[in-house]
């Protein structure tokens, strides 16, 4: 059976106060700490790169789950590798060659993890997804916070849940309460959530509401 991860987005949070967001988020029960690494060339936005990860990682015991929506990823596992991060997911868009990444990133003591894009098929995990540490469903097209979850997607994450039960699946995107039990009982055990998390009156009861989705819909799922 496979845990429930929560993973806020610190895309969300404010960077001129980022590391005691991710400290604040870690002692509300997050999991991870997501950070979403976007270069202005895959997508249309920029955000923060390995220098940032640098300076946080002294500041943060946490699980750096570091999704890198960016052209030629292999160009950048040294940098996040040396600034500490603890998972690469790059896109399989994004890559000509993904087991060589894959086992690049392995190579520099990450784990590894895949990105699709909503309109990207599922089946073209499985043939890396016994070598990949967490596969992430795009559920909103990535490169700006704050868009609505797309219910579509979910049927990729069951199909993908079905073949590779012990797997960590992650989705990304519009997460919030009225479509966690959706995601969850499609068989997401990783959640990323920005605003529903940082904009919430109590973010440590919004992780605990996520959590509680993911535990109580995954062991059926995952059958």
């Amino acid at each position: 059976m496979v845990v429930a991860k929560i993973a806020p987005s610190l895309l969300s949070g404010d960077f001129a106060r980022l590391a005691e967001e991710c400290e604040r988020m870690m002692s509300l029960g997050a999991d991870y700490l997501h950070m979403d690494v976007m270069d202005g060339h895959f997508v249309p936005n920029l955000t923060l790169g390995a220098p940032i990860i640098k300076c946080l990682r002294p500041h943060t015991k946490g699980f750096l789950d570091c999704h890198l929506m960016v052209s030629n990823p292999e160009q950048w596992v040294d940098d996040f590798a040396k600034a500490g991060a603890d998972l690469f997911c790059f896109h399989y868009e994004a890559t000509k060659d993904p087991m060589a990444l894959i086992d690049t990133i392995h190579s520099k003591g990450m784990k590894a993890g895949m990105a699709i894009k909503p309109n990207t098929p599922v089946d073209v995990t499985y043939e890396f997804a016994s070598e990949l540490d967490q596969v992430l469903i795009m559920t909103v097209e990535p490169g700006f916070g704050g868009q609505s979850f797309m219910p579509g997607c979910m049927d990729k994450v069951r199909e993908l849940r079905k073949k590779f039960p012990e797997l960590d699946i992650e989705v990304d995107g519009g997460l919030a309460p009225e479509n966690i039990d959706l995601a969850a009982k499609a068989g997401a055990n990783v959640i990323v959530a920005g605003s529903s998390i940082f904009g919430a009156k109590s973010p440590g009861a919004m992780i605990s509401l996520f959590r509680t989705a993911v535990e109580g819909a995954q062991p059926s799922s995952a059958t």
